[in-house]
């Protein structure tokens, strides 16, 4: 077997990221991924190349990152026909995606109830914005109102109490909680593999966004004071965003503060600040955080960033790059992890990979997003329809090959 999920086959029935990225991280370790989409547009996640404000890219970027190594099977299944192919499909399959609607899921009769009744062995996994019950079960929502907004990320990440609200970049909560949703998908596989029965798992936007902001909703759920965000020096001086002379930004997290702080002097040839009775405790250094702030400042700004990032590689101080777009490209520890990789059939171009990995289990070389029923004959073909049939289906439009 030269990948651990490759006998597994997945029905990605589902739209945009959330959901189709937990089948693409199942692709990643060779499952078999069928995605179902509409004959005419296909998957509106197709366009999201064309929301306002996104980088302008002759490739569609979106649609390789998410859809890589998937069948594209064009079929509307609002047609009875269709739901033929589905259950013929879905009889052979290991695991059903989606995260429509739950008003379309009806419609469309892709509920838990319509699906598993074709096979006690499936596992329905749902992904939902707000959750399975309550009054906003049906609400429609995406990662930027459910996960981001909703879980109070959005409202914690200000530059200060009275900044507008941050927005969030497209997918920065879908992807986590395709992983969220994956690992649920995995831990119902391995139920089946005891029980020899199928599972309905789920997840959602707003439980992922909560546990994202896990600790600061755990502090108002003891009650806790939250302090006023005045900006720079909130959280302290050693923990703060600094700006170089290049104007390259970084961030300094110095928990473990009594052993970095004198790291920190002595590759910035400080040690001077430690004979300031201000500064040489810890309760000092908190007290007049934005005094040290100044010092620092000025350190930081009569420097590049190359060269600040060399001093404190060598001093062991917990430091993080404020990185750019184009920055990870030539990153070494980028490359050296293999976090990106090459697709097969197009290897001048690279791909973002999962971010899960199984000691002695190799990932599939990814494959190319495919286009709108890419894949539609080959599929009907397995399922046992011939030529005649297929050109019929294709003319009533239920299909697209």
């Amino acid at each position: 077997m030269d990948h651990l999920l490759e006998k597994i086959t997945v029905i990605d029935c589902a739209s945009y990221i959330a959901g189709p990225a937990a089948a693409t991280i199942m692709s990643d370790f060779g499952a078999r991924v069928i995605k179902i989409e509409s004959p005419d547009i296909g998957d509106s996640y197709r366009s999201l190349l064309r929301l306002p404000g996104l980088p302008e890219s002759n490739e569609n970027y979106p649609w390789i990152l998410t859809s890589r190594n998937k069948e594209s099977l064009a079929l509307d299944l609002k047609f009875k026909e269709a739901h033929v192919i589905l259950h013929k499909l879905i009889k052979k399959a290991d695991i059903f995606i989606t995260n429509y609607p739950f008003p379309i899921r009806a419609k469309l009769k892709i509920n838990s109830e319509d699906i598993l009744e074709e096979n006690k062995k499936l596992i329905y996994a749902s992904l939902s914005p707000y959750g399975e019950k309550g009054h906003e079960k049906d609400k429609t929502g995406y990662d930027a109102t459910a996960w981001w907004a909703r879980s109070g990320l959005m409202h914690a990440v200000r530059s200060n109490s009275n900044s507008e609200p941050n927005s969030s970049v497209p997918g920065m909560g879908d992807h986590p909680t395709a992983s969220a949703l994956f690992g649920a998908i995995m831990m119902a596989l391995y139920k089946r593999e005891i029980t020899g029965e199928g599972s309905e798992v789920s997840s959602s936007l707003m439980a992922n966004g909560l546990w994202s902001n896990g600790i600061y909703n755990q502090a108002a759920l003891c009650g806790a004071n939250f302090l006023e965000n005045t900006g720079r020096g909130t959280k302290g001086a050693l923990a703060e965003k600094y700006k170089c002379k290049d104007g390259r930004w970084f961030i300094l997290v110095m928990l473990n503060e009594e052993r970095e702080w004198p790291l920190l002097l002595r590759c910035l040839k400080r040690e001077d600040v430690n004979d300031d009775k201000r500064f040489n405790t810890r309760e000092g250094r908190a007290k007049n955080s934005l005094e040290l702030m100044t010092i620092l400042d000025e350190e930081f700004l009569s420097k590049d960033w190359g060269q600040l990032k060399e001093l404190f590689e060598k001093s062991g101080v917990t430091f993080g790059s404020i990185s750019e777009p184009y920055d990870h490209i030539n990153d070494q520890q980028i490359a050296d992890n293999k976090f990106f990789t090459k697709f097969t059939d197009k290897e001048d171009l690279l791909t973002v990979d999962s971010p899960i990995f199984m000691k002695n289990e190799k990932k599939r070389k990814p494959q190319t997003a495919p286009e709108i029923g890419e894949h539609t004959r080959q599929i009907l073909e397995e399922l046992n329809y011939d030529k005649t049939e297929i050109e019929k289906l294709e003319n009533k439009k239920i299909i697209r090959t």
